[in-house]
């Protein structure tokens, strides 16, 4: 879905810019020169409003004046791609916004405030949008003079209607509702093998999925101080660790946490809640695990995030299995 997204975005920015200019009379050589660049009205104003736009919200978000919501992620897009498409040359505009979401994107990778793969998911959802907002602006200079504007006063004044939107939309939000992931596998080893192979795991050192490989977090090892209710158990990842306290302790049969503390990189948005394993006997000396993973998150809107947040959570669920398989293939030589 990220992937589609992306590609959709793309593409349609890329219909856009063809429709409305030839390109090939702008991005010559000569013109993709710094200072022939910053000598262009439209990409110099794109270029500003863009990184301004971007940055109000994002310092909005840090300091908790705007939720991870709809005006963040569907209007602050769609008003930045309006005032974009409202620019007179649109391929200096769209190239302006370009720049500026590189330079955004990557900066906050480079300072760790958000993962590569979250800066990813992010563009999958803002690129469509930018352009629904840049055609929504092309399209309303076309009734009037059918010409675009660099009249400031007109390509601000729709920044002013997220401003407007972002603080009734914390007022409206209601608690995060807690949602769950939850993967099986069947392994040829008794519950009690299994359960004492995943109980603590010393090391995780299986072949990384693609998306761990950019960024996801990715687990080292998991310690269990006590074999009992109320122990801690610690997960440490490459970007941080998970705090547990043990809530329940059936050998063969539940193994089930509470997390108290967790710290991973960008993370500030997903609130993990409860980590269980279900241990379930099945002819043959085999076992169904069930690994289940409750948390709440911030992001809105949820017909887009939550079946990411989903595949990340399983992923990481498929390499702890991946582990656990070769951890019991190695103990008992099956």
């Amino acid at each position: 879905m990220m992937l589609v997204g992306l590609t959709y975005g793309t593409i349609l920015v890329v219909v856009e810019i063809n429709h409305i200019q030839n390109l090939s009379k702008i991005f010559t050589i000569s013109s993709l020169s710094t200072s022939s660049m910053f000598k262009n009205k439209c990409f110099r104003i794109s270029l500003i409003l863009s990184l301004v736009f971007l940055s109000c919200g994002f310092a909005l978000l840090h300091y908790g004046l705007v939720e991870y919501g709809i005006a963040f992620f569907v209007l602050l897009p769609v008003v930045v791609g309006f005032s974009i498409g409202a620019l007179p040359s649109k391929g200096w505009s769209v190239f302006g916004l370009c720049v500026t979401l590189v330079c955004m994107v990557t900066g906050m990778i480079m300072l760790g405030l958000e993962g590569a793969v979250c800066g990813f998911m992010v563009l999958g959802i803002l690129l469509p949008l930018l352009f629904l907002g840049s055609v929504i602006g092309h399209l309303v200079m076309q009734l009037g003079e059918g010409k675009g504007t660099t009249d400031l006063k007109i390509l601000v004044a729709p920044f002013l209607l997220f401003l407007f939107a972002a603080p009734i939309e914390n007022v409206l939000t209601e608690s995060p509702e807690v949602v769950e992931a939850k993967t099986e596998i069947i392994l040829p080893y008794t519950p009690d093998e299994v359960f004492d192979a995943i109980k603590s795991v010393d090391t995780l050192d299986v072949p990384r999925s693609f998306l761990m490989q950019i960024g996801l977090p990715v687990p080292h090892k998991c310690i269990l101080e006590k074999e009992e209710v109320g122990a801690q158990r610690t997960c440490y990842f490459d970007g941080g660790q998970i705090k547990e306290e043990v809530t329940a302790y059936e050998k063969g049969k539940v193994l089930q946490m509470i997390v108290t503390d967790y710290q991973l990189t960008g993370r500030k948005w997903l609130g993990f809640k409860d980590a269980i394993y279900l241990f379930e006997e099945l002819p043959g000396n085999k076992t169904k695990l069930t690994r289940i993973t409750t948390y709440t998150s911030e992001l809105k809107p949820r017909l887009y995030w939550q079946p990411l947040e989903e595949m990340g959570i399983q992923q990481e669920h498929d390499y702890v299995f991946r582990n656990l398989q070769k951890d019991l293939a190695n103990t008992y030589s099956r």
